[in-house]
């Protein structure tokens, strides 16, 4: 019982981390690209990397729960 819920809340922890972190990302970038859109294939490329790396996070931690 005790595994169940301590892999729950290492999933539960490490998923809204990088779902905050992902909604940031995205929002920045719609914001940079508003401001400046002929650089929206450079941002566009940027935040596809950054998001890559924080949803990298949340799978460690799914792995790490089990």
């Amino acid at each position: 019982m005790t595994f169940t819920l301590t892999g729950g809340l290492i999933v539960a922890i490490g998923g809204f981390a990088p779902a905050l972190g992902i909604g940031f990302i995205g929002a920045k970038a719609v914001e940079a690209i508003g401001r400046n859109p002929e650089a929206s294939g450079k941002i566009m490329v940027n935040m596809l990397i950054a998001m890559a790396f924080a949803e990298a996070i949340a799978i460690y931690s799914l792995i790490f729960a089990f």
